[in-house]
């Protein structure tokens, strides 16, 4: 199982309202009305997926080897992702929550209007 970048980005694309816009660091990733869902990680072959404080510590505990926190990162809504043993299937569906907390109620209209 893996969900790289390219493909992270290829199914944020396909979200209502999501563009590519430059990040803080500099980088660019996919965005909605200005907020990044996901954005690229330091390391090679890992991300950065946008979710809430209660959704983080349910991934690091169910699945450790995919997703972690460095100390930087604690305390923030964000979660590093190992791209090389995420599950496709879930990387979209937190993908398309993340952008849900970021959309607007027109964009989440035109998705369907029920958070995933």
């Amino acid at each position: 199982m893996s969900f790289e970048w390219d493909a992270a980005i290829a199914f944020a694309m396909t979200l209502p309202g999501v563009t590519m816009g430059t990040g803080a660091r500099g980088s660019i990733s996919p965005q909605v009305r200005g907020q990044q869902i996901v954005s690229q990680g330091r390391a090679p072959g890992t991300y950065v997926l946008r979710a809430t404080r209660e959704e983080i510590e349910i991934l690091k505990q169910t699945d450790p080897a995919c997703f972690w926190q460095t100390p930087q990162y604690e305390g923030w809504p964000c979660v590093l992702v190992n791209a090389g043993a995420a599950d496709p299937e879930r990387m979209r569906i937190l993908i398309e929550r993340a952008w849900w907390d970021r959309a607007s109620n027109n964009q989440r209209a035109e998705r369907g209007g029920e958070r995933p």
